[in-house]
């Protein structure tokens, strides 16, 4: 039996054009595009704050601190902006 190998044919093509089409927007806008997306919001940044205060600290009082620490830049991000 005798198999001729044809190559990628016109689907496995498209393939390899869809990935590469989306590895470059990819890398537009994660790297060419990062510095002129604008500044984050005051929520945005406090959410992120929680959450990091979440993951790295384990003790009550750690846990407090940080977040009341996330609360004080909230407030000063939200006087800034008026």
């Amino acid at each position: 039996m005798r198999t001729w190998q044809r190559g990628l044919g016109t689907f496995g093509v498209l393939v390899v054009l869809v990935i590469a089409g989306f590895g470059g927007w990819w890398v537009y806008k994660n790297v060419f595009e990062a510095d002129t997306v604008s500044a984050p919001t005051c929520e945005s940044q406090q959410t992120a704050c929680i959450a990091s205060c979440r993951k790295t600290t384990t003790e009550a009082a750690q846990a407090q601190a940080c977040q009341d620490g996330c609360r004080s830049n909230f407030a000063s991000c939200k006087a800034e902006k008026r």
